[in-house]
Parts: structure tokens; C-alpha cells; sequence
């Protein structure tokens, strides 16, 4: 007994490196760029809006909606459309898209290494996109950008795949806190979307600099939160929950549509479209140019939108514009390839839906069925329901409607898994032919020891005899994932285990023997059984679980 507590007494939750804190160092570094990009870009798109519609140079927030160049605003979008073309033909394909699935391509493929050309040219053509009228947010465009200074600045250092991978996530995690004052969202998006892992040596280097960035932006861009909401003086009532749950089926239901229709969108341009993706975007400003002359506040960002919608200074006509018109342009021209975000719009969707369906609601404080209705919508059609409810709080500083925020963002997301395979942030992927699993879970060999699973006595014999170094050989103490990962990068089929301190061969192990763990793993998720019964019913039956005890 004393040497089995012995063996383990090295084993512990989490497997630190002292590298995290070089990590966290260099992140702090990431987090302070991110804040400045975030400064820069949306800057950018002001001086682009004031450019485009107002003829002007300026750095102030205006809504293209306020423009009046009446039947000649249809043509800016196609003329952003043309710009967005030209630099995508011939600076770089990877500013086409959202952002989002460009980053996580970095990482599963690209070993997280980041053309340079994408850091220039990512910020301009996001802020030309929507200068021009387009219906996207920043925060697509800066999470690439910021992640791609992550990944360039990484690139400096000698790090593996994995430390660069937390650099290009730490810098799109800045980049978003940057944007929206949002730190902790910023964070479990990184984590449910980006990491692909939850593990000390990346969760602490992409919150410095998320952290970092979050604190900056009140120098940046103020303090505060982007969009003010009175908080409730008194607590949510069950009715209100409940209600929660079913404006989360219906924005699910709305997310499923948007994301189809985005696909949709896209196979209509790739399919049926006998022209260069290079003209794409213009094709896709006539679109927007049009919807944009039925309905103004289409247009932009969309962010004074969003504050009428929590603010309660919302009418029919916004509702509807907003539900029909910024869907429809949203999701045909970000299928075009342009340059954009989809969180914004996601948001002022799912806002306009809570605000059409509250006069059947219970009563809550001004501006709360937007805002739930903007989780829901978000958390569906993402996949990402953590990051969904914090979001909405940290956007308004009302952290008394985390109850409805939670219940909705679950239901939105329970609803989408269920109906459809992908997100809207890996539907592109998957057609490149990537697959990914958003699914986490402890590797069931990292929770078995060597001892248990060894092979001792004759059944220990070697196949292939070989001298006894530390690659070949395991201890009864290691987990088995750490085996099994030494037995790959040797190209080993066996190895023997020996004690510790003596090198003594206690047995031997085999990559057969390592399938136990993974048996064991999927007997608990398939074996069903009935443990106890009801009182009321008959006694337990013969060979039953019940009746064995």
C-alpha cells in the first residue's frame, strides 16, 4: 500500500509547466496590442462610414443610416464590394469570411502560424466592408487580426504548435475584450470555440490577456458598459424563467434559419455564380444597397441599434426591418465572401426577436427580452451558451438577469445540436473537409494508472527484446496517456514496466492492454441499467443490480 501511494504521489488534477508563466508573460504582451487594434479597427470603420456616405474624413461613430445620398447609397456597398475583391485577389484569400473559422483553420491546420499579409490586410477590409455599408460587426475581423498578432508575435519565439495556439487565442481573446469590454466572454469563447482544450497552460496565458486588454479599453474607448441597462430592483420570478426557456427554443429555432440561409447563401455564389469569387462582394453590395435604401439602420454595425433595442426605443417598424431586412443582406452577402463579423448582427437579430415576442411575456425591467432574446439567438446559432450569457451581462452590466440569460442560451443551444450537425462558425470548415469535435472530456487513459492494466509474470514476456532506456520503458505509477504518448513517438508496440529506483522489470505493457481504459470509457456510456426501484413496485429482480446488493 505504501509503495501503490507512493507511485501515484506525483500524479495530480492538472499537469502545470512552468512554461505557462512565460505564456502568461508573453500574453501580457498579446493583450496590450489586442486593446490597440481594437482602438484602431473600429476607428477605422468610423473613418470609412465618414468616407463612404458622409464624403468626409473623420474619426467619430456616425450610422450610415443617417446618409443622404438617397438612390446613390444602393452603389457604396457594391463599390466596398470592388475593394474588398481586388484585396482579397490579390493581398490575401484568408481576409474572406467572418474571421472565426479562419482562426480556428490557423490552429488545426496551420500549425497556428499566420501570413503577416492577413494582420495588414484583415483590419482594412473589415473596415471597408462595413464603412460601406456592410452588415457586420468588428469583432470577427478583430478576433483574426489580434489572433494573427498573436501568432506573429509567437512566431518569434521558439514555442511548439500548442504555445502558438495559445498566443493566436490569448491575441483573439484581447482583441474581442477590446471591442466589446468583455473580458470573461472573451474567455469562455477561447475556451468553448478556440482551445479545444481546458487546461491550466492555455487558460491562464488567453485570461492575462484578456484581462489585459479588458482593463485598457477604458483608456481606449471609455469606461463602462458598451450598452447601459438598468439593473431590476427585485429578483426573476419562476414565470419569467420559464418564459426564458421558450424564447431559447424560438431563438434556436431563428438561429437554425440564419445559419442555413448563410450556407445557403454561400453554395448559391460557389454553385451557380459563373464569375470569379473576386466579384462576389460587389454582387453581394447590390444587396446590400438595395436593403439598405428600404430600411436605413440596416446598415453598419448595427451597435445604435442595439442600444434602441435594450433601451425599450424600439418600434414595429425597427422590429421588422431588423428580423427581415438585416437577415436577409446579413446573410447573403457574408455567403458572398466579404469581409465581417456575425456576433453584432447575431445580437440585433436575436434583440428584435425578444422585443416582437415580450408584449406576451411576463413583466421585466426595460430592454430584458431583447437582451435574453440576444443570447438565445447568439448561443444557437454559435454553439456556444457560457459564452452567449455572459456576454449579454458583461455588454450591459446586468447581472440580475443571469437566471433567464442562462435558461435561454441552454435552450437555444440544446435546440440547434439536436437539428443540425455544425455551427455557423464550423459549417465552413466541415466543407473544406475538416473535422472537428467541439465535445470535451477527460482522455480515459490519463484517469488509469500502469499498475492496473500491466501484465505481470509469464504474460510479461517481451516480443522484441530491447535494452531498457527511458523511452522504452513505463512505471507503474505514470498514467497511461503519458505511456501511450512515449510509446507513439517512439513507434513502440510494447514496452516493459520497471520500478522506478531499482529498473527492475516488474511486467510489461502492451498497446492492447491500454484498450481497457477505453472499454471501461464506453461501458459507462452505453451500459444502462436499473440500479433500485420504486418502493411501490415488485421486489427487485433475480440477477438484477438491486437484489445482487
Amino acid at each position: 500500500m505504501a509503495e501503490r501511494e507512493r507511485l501515484r504521489s506525483d500524479l495530480g488534477d492538472f499537469n502545470p509547466d512552468p512554461r505557462m508563466i512565460v505564456l502568461s508573460a508573453l500574453a501580457l504582451v498579446v493583450g496590450i496590442a489586442g486593446a490597440a487594434l481594437a482602438y484602431l479597427l473600429l476607428h477605422l470603420i468610423y473613418a470609412a462610414t465618414n468616407l463612404f456616405y458622409f464624403h468626409r474624413f473623420g474619426w467619430q461613430f456616425v450610422s450610415p443610416g443617417k446618409n443622404e445620398l438617397h438612390w446613390l447609397a444602393v452603389l457604396v456597398p457594391v463599390v466596398g464590394g470592388l475593394i474588398i475583391g481586388l484585396m482579397a485577389r490579390f493581398g490575401s484569400e484568408k481576409i474572406r469570411g467572418h474571421g472565426m473559422p479562419e482562426a480556428i483553420e490557423a490552429i488545426l491546420v496551420n500549425g497556428a502560424k499566420v501570413d503577416a499579409r492577413v494582420a495588414f490586410f484583415k483590419p482594412v477590409s473589415a473596415a471597408i466592408a462595413i464603412g460601406s455599408g456592410g452588415p457586420f460587426g468588428a469583432e470577427g475581423p478583430i478576433i483574426m487580426t489580434a489572433g494573427s498578432v498573436g501568432s506573429l508575435f509567437a512566431q518569434l519565439f521558439h514555442l511548439s504548435d500548442a504555445e502558438r495556439t495559445t498566443l493566436l487565442v490569448a491575441g483573439a481573446a484581447a482583441g474581442m475584450a477590446g471591442v466589446f469590454s468583455t473580458p470573461l466572454a472573451a474567455i469562455l469563447l477561447a475556451v468553448e470555440l478556440l482551445l479545444f482544450e481546458w487546461r491550466p497552460r492555455s487558460l491562464v496565458p488567453v485570461a492575462v490577456a484578456a484581462t489585459t486588454a479588458g482593463a485598457l479599453r477604458r483608456f481606449f474607448l471609455g469606461p463602462g458598459p458598451l450598452f447601459p441597462m438598468q439593473g431590476m430592483a427585485g429578483d426573476v420570478s419562476p414565470r419569467a424563467v420559464l418564459a426564458a426557456f421558450a424564447v431559447g427554443v424560438v431563438g434556436g429555432a431563428l438561429a437554425l434559419v440564419l445559419s442555413r440561409a448563410v450556407y445557403a447563401s454561400e453554395d448559391l455564389f460557389e454553385n451557380h455564380l459563373p464569375i470569379h469569387w473576386m466579384w462576389w462582394p460587389a454582387v453581394g453590395g447590390v444587396v446590400i444597397g438595395v436593403g439598405g435604401l428600404i430600411f436605413p439602420r440596416a446598415l453598419g454595425t448595427g451597435y445604435d441599434v442595439i442600444a434602441s433595442l435594450i433601451g425599450g426605443d424600439h418600434t414595429w417598424e425597427l422590429i421588422l426591418g431588423v428580423l427581415i431586412v438585416k437577415s436577409i443582406i446579413w446573410s447573403f452577402s457574408l455567403g458572398s465572401g466579404t469581409s465581417g463579423g456575425i456576433l453584432a448582427p447575431l445580437l440585433m437579430i436575436g434583440g428584435a426577436l425578444g422585443a416582437l415576442l415580450s408584449p406576451g411575456l411576463p413583466g421585466l425591467e426595460t430592454g430584458a427580452w431583447p437582451l435574453i432574446g440576444m443570447a438565445a439567438v447568439l448561443s444557437g446559432a454559435i454553439g456556444c451558451p457560457l459564452t452567449a450569457t455572459a456576454l449579454a451581462m458583461e455588454l450591459t452590466h446586468n447581472y440580475t438577469l443571469i437566471l433567464p440569460l442562462l435558461m435561454a442560451s441552454v435552450a437555444a443551444h440544446a435546440f440547434t445540436v439536436l437539428l443540425q450537425r455544425r455551427s455557423i462558425l464550423t459549417e465552413r470548415l466541415s466543407r473544406r473537409g475538416y473535422h472537428l469535435s467541439r465535445e470535451y472530456s477527460v482522455d480515459p487513459l490519463e484517469t488509469m494508472t500502469v499498475s492496473q492494466v500491466m501484465r505481470a509474470g509469464a504474460s510479461a514476456t517481451i516480443a522484441e527484446p530491447q535494452r531498457i532506456t527511458s523511452i522504452s520503458v513505463a512505471y507503474p505509477g505514470e498514467t497511461l496517456r503519458t505511456v501511450a504518448e512515449r510509446m507513439a513517438a517512439a513507434k513502440l508496440f510494447e514496452v516493459a514496466v520497471v520500478d522506478p529506483e531499482t529498473q527492475e522489470q516488474l511486467g510489461a505493457i502492451r498497446l492492447g492492454d491500454m484498450l481497457h481504459a477505453r472499454a471501461l470509457a464506453w461501458q459507462r456510456e452505453t451500459l444502462r441499467q436499473r440500479v433500485r426501484r420504486f418502493p411501490f413496485l415488485s421486489a427487485a429482480e433475480p440477477g438484477s443490480a438491486e437484489s445482487a446488493v
